[in-house]
C-alpha cells in the first residue's frame, strides 16, 4: 500500500495511527457467501493509537464468555510490545474488514476465533511496531537498527518516546508489505496467558449486554408467538391488552403480535391479556414419540452415502461377532443465561441496532432488507453476549428481524425482549436424531465391518449464506465420517437420511459432534467390553496411526490415573474425540446412589496445538465439560401436539453448582496445528460418563438424557 492509498483508507483518525493491512488468505470461501457487497480481499483495521497514547484494539469476533476479549489483544500486544494494561478493547463495527479469514463473513463460531486471527492480529501489532520505530528513527536522525521498542515506547538516540507521541508521524509512513514477527522467546503473553480483561467491567457493571441498553424514549416490546411451530395469526383482539397501564401499542408482525409498553412488566401483562386466534397448521401433528419411531425405522435402512469402503453388509456377515445398537437423541435448547433481545432506533434515513449477535453482518443485511435501506444505513452495535452456543448465530436473524419489524410497524424506538420461556418454547434447537449402528469384530475383537446410518434434520438447509444445502450435510455426520476408528475397517458404510420438520434447528455447541461423538465412544466401549479388553488399551490399538488422539489418551490415562482403582463405590469411564482441530480425552468417575448418578471427577487432556492462553483453554474445557454433563444428565426438549413441553430451568434442568465435579485439565505441550477450544470438550464428556455408568451398573445408555433411566449399582 502506498502513502496515498494509506491516507485515503482513513488510517489517520483523531490525529492518531490506525493500522490496516491485507491478508491474502482472507475470504477464502467468499464465493459461497450471498451478500450484496463484494466479498473479495479486504483491508483489515484492528488497532488505533491516538496521540494521547490511548491504544484501542478492535475485535472482529464477539465476546460471549469464551475469553476472546483477552486472547486477541494478547496476540497484538506481544507484537506491539505493550502491556495489556495499556490496551482498551472494543467490539468492531460491521464491515468487510472484519470478515472471517476462512468463512468469508463476519462471524463468531466454530471454535475459530483464536486460530483464525493468530496471524492477522500479530501482523497488526508488528506493523504498528515497525512504523512507530521508523517514525522515531526519522525524528531522531538515527538508523532504524539503532532504535528499539520497550513496553509502549520507542528508544532512539537516548530518548524515550511514547507510542502516542509518534502516532501522527507513523501514520504518514508507507506501510511495509511484510514485517518481522517477534521470536517465541520474546513472547510475553502468548503461551503464558493473562488475567481476563473483561473481568473488571463485568464485575463492576460497566460491561453492556443487550438487555442493558437504555435511553430516553425507549419502549419495551414482547411478542405473542404461535404455540406451534409454523402457526399463523388468524385474528386478534387488542382491547384488554391496551387496557393494561403502561401498554402503548399493539402491532401485528410476520411472526406474531407485539405488545409495546413503557416497561417490561406492562408489556408482559399486556401480552397475557391479549386475545389471539391462531391457525396452528400441520405442526400440531408433531409428537416426539411418533417422530422417534419414524427416525428409528429410517435409520434401520441405508441412507445417502457419506463415506463408504468395501462392502459393509458382506463384512458383517463374515464377522466373528456383531454388536448392534440404536441411539436416540432428543431436541436440545441452547438455554443461554441472557435470553434473546434486540434494541432498534429507526430514523427516516437510518437505523441503529444494539444486540448480542454472532452474525452481525448477516443481521445488518436482514434489517436493511426489511427497511428498504442500504446496509451502510444500518449501524450495528454489538454488545457482550450472555451466552451464545450457536443460538445467536441464526441465518434468519430471527430475533433481530423481529425487533426491526416492530420498530417499523410502530414507528417507535423499541427494545424487543424474549423471555426464557419464549426461547425455550419457540426458538431454535439442536436437532433430534437416531443412529443405527452395527459393528462386526474379528476373532481378535477388532472391528472389521461397520454399518452406520443416521436420521435427522439438516442444519445447513437453513443456512442460505453458505449456498444450496448439500445432499449430505457434513454437520450431521461429522465425528463419524473420517473417524480414526474406521481407518483400518476394510468394510464400512456411513449413511444419512435427512428429514424435514417444522421445528427449526441450528448449530449447537459442538454441532453434530454432540451426538456423533457420543455414539462413537459409547460403541467403542461396548466393543472393548465384547473383546474382553481394557477400554484404554483397546483404543490405543486403534489409534496407532493417529498420534494426536493417542497422545491425548495417554496424557489423561497417565495424569488421571486410569490404571489405579477408583475409590470404593466409584467407577471410571473414558472417551476420546477430535473436534474443531483439537483432541480431547476424558476420564469420568461416577457413583450410583438410590438410582441417581453422581459425577465426582472429570480428568481432561487436550491437544489444541499452541495454547495461546492456557488459562483460557482450561476455562473452556471446564465450561464444555459442564455443558456436556448437563446435556447428558438432563437435556431434553419434547413435543406434544406440536407444543414444546419445557419452559424454563425448573423443567429444563441445568447442572447446578452442587452437582459440578472436580475437574482437572491437562494441556499437551504441542507444536501441532492450532485448533479451537470452545466446543471440543463437549462431545467426549457424555460418553465418558455413560461408560462409567456401565462400569457401575452393567447397563448401556442408548437414549439420552440419563435422568430418564433407572439405575442400580451392579
Amino acid at each position: 500500500m502506498n502513502r496515498r492509498a494509506f491516507l485515503q483508507s482513513g488510517t489517520i483518525l483523531g490525529g492518531g495511527l490506525l493500522i490496516s493491512f491485507t491478508i491474502p488468505q482472507a475470504n477464502k470461501l467468499a464465493a459461497m457467501v450471498k451478500t450484496t457487497a463484494d466479498a473479495g480481499f479486504a483491508p483489515n483495521a484492528f488497532l488505533n493509537i491516538a496521540t494521547d497514547n490511548t491504544i484501542t484494539v478492535y475485535l472482529s469476533h464477539v465476546e460471549m464468555g469464551q475469553g476472546i476479549w483477552t486472547t486477541l489483544p494478547m496476540l497484538l500486544a506481544d507484537e506491539l510490545d505493550v502491556d495489556l494494561g495499556q490496551v482498551t478493547v472494543k467490539h468492531s463495527g460491521v464491515g468487510k474488514a472484519y470478515n472471517h479469514t476462512v468463512y468469508g463473513i463476519q462471524i463468531t463460531g466454530g471454535s475459530s476465533s483464536t486460530w483464525s486471527e493468530f496471524d492477522r492480529y500479530r501482523n497488526a501489532g508488528a506493523t504498528a511496531r515497525v512504523l512507530l520505530t521508523q517514525a522515531a528513527a526519522k525524528r531522531s536522525g538515527v538508523a532504524v537498527e539503532n532504535c528499539k521498542t520497550e513496553n509502549g515506547h520507542v528508544i532512539a538516540a537516548g530518548k524515550k518516546y511514547t507510542y502516542g507521541e509518534l502516532a501522527a508521524e507513523a501514520a504518514l509512513l508507507q506501510v511495509p508489505q511484510q514485517v518481522p514477527l517477534r521470536p517465541k522467546k520474546d513472547w510475553k503473553y502468548i503461551g503464558k496467558g493473562a488475567g481476563r480483561m473483561d473481568a473488571i467491567v463485568k464485575t463492576n457493571g460497566e460491561a453492556k449486554f443487550g438487555l442493558d441498553i437504555q435511553f430516553p424514549g425507549l419502549l419495551t416490546a414482547v411478542v405473542a408467538h404461535a404455540p406451534v411451530f409454523g402457526g399463523k395469526v388468524k385474528s386478534f383482539d387488542a382491547g384488554k391488552a391496551m387496557a393494561i397501564p403502561g401498554v402503548v401499542q399493539v402491532v401485528q408482525i410476520p411472526t406474531g403480535v407485539a405488545v409495546i409498553a413503557n416497561h417490561f412488566w406492562a408489556a408482559q401483562q399486556g401480552r397475557k391479556a391479549l386475545q389471539v386466534n391462531w391457525d396452528n397448521g400441520a405442526g400440531a401433528d408433531l409428537f416426539t414419540t411418533k417422530q422417534t419411531e419414524t427416525y428409528k425405522k429410517l435409520a434401520a435402512t441405508n441412507g445417502l452415502v457419506a463415506q463408504q469402503k468395501g462392502d459393509a453388509a458382506a463384512g458383517l456377515i463374515k464377522a466373528s461377532k456383531v454388536i448392534s445398537a440404536q441411539y436416540v437423541f432428543p431436541y436440545l435448547a441452547h438455554a443461554p443465561m441472557e435470553p434473546m433481545n434486540c434494541t432498534v432506533n429507526l430514523q427516516k434515513d437510518s437505523c441503529e441496532i444494539w444486540t448480542g449477535t454472532q452474525l452481525p453482518g448477516v443481521d445488518q443485511l436482514a434489517a436493511a432488507k426489511i427497511l428498504g435501506m442500504k446496509p451502510e444505513q444500518v449501524t450495528m452495535n454489538v454488545a457482550f453476549l450472555g451466552g451464545g452456543f450457536g443460538r445467536r448465530a441464526t441465518p434468519t436473524s430471527d430475533f433481530v428481524s423481529e425487533a426491526v419489524h416492530i420498530a417499523k410497524a410502530s414507528g417507535k424506538p423499541v427494545k424487543m425482549v424474549w423471555t426464557r420461556e419464549d426461547d425455550m418454547k419457540g426458538g431454535y434447537y439442536r436437532g433430534a436424531c437416531v443412529h443405527d449402528v452395527s459393528v462386526g469384530l474379528n476373532e481378535q475383537g477388532l472391528p472389521v465391518a461397520w454399518r452406520h446410518n443416521i436420521a435427522g434434520q439438516s442444519i445447513m438447509a437453513g443456512a442460505p449464506m453458505f449456498g444450496p444445502p448439500p445432499a449430505v450435510d457434513d454437520t450431521s455426520v461429522e465425528g463419524v465420517k473420517g473417524s480414526p476408528y474406521l481407518t483400518t475397517v476394510p468394510d464400512h458404510f456411513i449413511g444419512l437420511h435427512t428429514t424435514k420438520e417444522v421445528v427449526p434447528i441450528l448449530w449447537f455447541r459442538s454441532v453434530g459432534n454432540t451426538h456423533t461423538g457420543y455414539v462413537m465412544e459409547a460403541m467403542l466401549d461396548e466393543l472393548a467390553h465384547a473383546a474382553g479388553r481394557d477400554a484404554v488399551v483397546y483404543r490405543r490399538a486403534l489409534f496407532k496411526d493417529h498420534p494426536r488422539h493417542l497422545a491425548a489418551l495417554n496424557l489423561v490415562a497417565d495424569k488421571g490415573g486410569w490404571e489405579k482403582p477408583a475409590p470404593q463405590g466409584r467407577h471410571k469411564g473414558v472417551a476420546v474425540h477430535e473436534a474443531f482441530g483439537s483432541y480431547v480425552a476424558i476420564i469420568a468417575e461416577v457413583s450410583i446412589n438410590n438410582g441417581q448418578v453422581r459425577v465426582h471427577k472429570i480428568d481432561c487432556a487436550i491437544d489444541c496445538g499452541l495454547a495461546v492462553n492456557p488459562d483460557g483453554v482450561k476455562a473452556q474445557m471446564e465450561s464444555g465439560i459442564i455443558f456436556g454433563l448437563t446435556m447428558a444428565l438432563y437435556g431434553e426438549i419434547t413435543l406434544e401436539n406440536g407444543k414444546v413441553q419445557q419452559s424454563n430451568f425448573y423443567d429444563y434442568r441445568i447442572a447446578r453448582m452442587n452437582e459440578s465435579p472436580e475437574i482437572n485439565v491437562f494441556i499437551a505441550d504441542s507444536n501441532e496445528k492450532m485448533g479451537g477450544a470452545g466446543e471440543c470438550a463437549v462431545p467426549p464428556t457424555a460418553p465418558a460418563i455413560v461408560n462409567a455408568i456401565f462400569a457401575a451398573t452393567g447397563k448401556r445408555i442408548y437414549n439420552l438424557p440419563i435422568m430418564n433411566h433407572k439405575l442400580t449399582q451392579a
